[in-house]
């Protein structure tokens, strides 16, 4: 009998073992993988956003080096039109000209005169009838 029971004993002392092993190894890694992902994210966005930094300072940059060069090339142009100018009156007229684009003095679009809203339907003369009228389409037996 103590053979018996020492067979069975054995197996089950061994699994309640075994269960609580895995149960503290399980518990123990868990918190592991998760504070892993949370790191994974953590840097992931962290590099985001330092490339969002990177782009918004290389946009700012290349602005900049768009604006100085519009500039350097307006100062050319006025150069050019107050060296090349045969006479005042041209140069005048090229250094006005240059002037008002610079400051954007261009005139803008106005609102067209007619206000009467778009007809959705081809209009007809006044002699013929409307679509809805009972004769329409119908030749006339005269």
């Amino acid at each position: 009998m103590e053979q018996t029971l020492a067979t069975w004993l054995l197996p089950i002392v061994g699994l309640i073992a075994g269960i609580a092993i895995g149960y503290l190894v399980a518990r123990s890694s868990a918190p592991n993988r998760t504070q892993r992902q949370v790191d994974d994210l953590q840097e992931r966005f962290d590099t985001y956003q330092s490339e969002v930094v990177t782009h918004f300072n290389t946009t700012a940059s290349l602005l900049r080096k768009l604006t100085q060069n519009y500039q350097d090339i307006q100062e050319h142009l006025s150069d050019g039109a107050s060296r090349l100018a045969l006479d005042e009156q041209t140069r005048q007229r090229l250094m006005a000209a240059l002037h008002e684009e610079n400051h954007g003095s261009r005139e803008r679009l106005s609102s067209p005169a007619f206000t009467e809203p778009p007809k959705d339907y081809a209009p007809k003369g006044d002699d013929t009838p409307g679509t809805l009228h009972e004769n329409f389409g119908l030749k006339s037996r005269h």
